[in-house]
């Protein structure tokens, strides 16, 4: 018998259905579409109508995130609660960069994300947010001021990495360690110039550290100078300065005049 086919899921709609008991933070019943695609080779209708699909997921991207302004990005774990030590020390970096004159830019959910996000939000900072699909995360934070979800991992990163002029990376999971390296290897291969990745938490961060000098630097597979463009710090304020350090005196980041927004370009 056959069975009548699935609507078209509308891009930044969540897809709604029963959890199973194992469900966990990333492992949500996944999104038919998505899981077909990501199965190798498609019928060419599908992957046509895929393909169209992220183009809009793309540009809505860009319309929507035209007009925030310089930022800097902040990775971090969603899990970490408001009374926990790196949840506080996210907001301080979202209050300082706020008023280093930054829009501070997350995944848009909850945890280290939220932190940085209600810290710019604390001291009248601007405040956005690329969320995404998943069970855990499928409401932004309250404390952005525009926020857009996406379907694909990696439309969100691409828009992370756009508009930023540094990142800063608080501790995390493999989400984290995923954006780590994806800006790594964008700085690495000159895809951007060369932003600082500050991490925060000496401590958290240091085996990672100690993997990338003592092992793949030993091995010739990195450079030296690749491992030291990841920098590491225990202060807010000094993670901070790196950030504006960066903006204002390495690529003369200024304060010019507004773009004007375009109705007919969804704006």
């Amino acid at each position: 018998m056959n069975q009548p086919p699935n609507p078209e899921p509308v891009v930044g709609q969540l897809q709604t259905g029963p959890a199973s008991s194992t469900t966990d933070w990333g492992k949500a019943p996944p999104v038919p579409e998505i899981t077909q695609f990501l199965q190798g080779p498609q019928k060419r209708t599908f992957e046509l109508g895929r393909a169209v699909g992220i183009f809009f997921e793309i540009m809505r991207g860009f319309r929507k995130l035209h007009f925030v302004g310089p930022c800097v990005t902040v990775f971090g774990s969603a899990r970490f609660t408001a009374d926990h030590q790196y949840y506080v020390q996210a907001r301080e970096v979202g209050q300082r960069l706020a008023r280093a004159g930054f829009t501070v830019m997350t995944g848009g959910g909850p945890g280290i994300m939220e932190a940085a996000n209600r810290g710019a939000k604390e001291v009248g900072g601007y405040s956005v947010g690329c969320n995404i699909e998943l069970p855990q995360e499928q409401s932004p934070n309250p404390y952005l001021d525009r926020w857009v979800t996406f379907r694909h991992f990696f439309v969100r990163k691409l828009m992370l990495v756009k508009y930023s002029y540094a990142f800063i990376a608080m501790p995390g999971g493999f989400g984290t360690v995923d954006e780590i390296f994806e800006t790594a290897t964008l700085i690495q291969t000159h895809k951007i110039q060369d932003f600082p990745l500050v991490l925060v938490g000496t401590e958290y961060w240091q085996p990672l550290l100690d993997f990338l000098r003592g092992r793949l630097v030993e091995a010739k597979t990195i450079d030296p100078i690749d491992a030291s463009r990841i920098l590491v710090t225990d202060s807010a304020v000094e993670a901070v300065q790196m950030a504006s350090d960066a903006a204002v005196r390495q690529f003369g980041l200024t304060y010019g005049p507004k773009l004007r927004r375009r109705w007919y370009l969804w704006e």
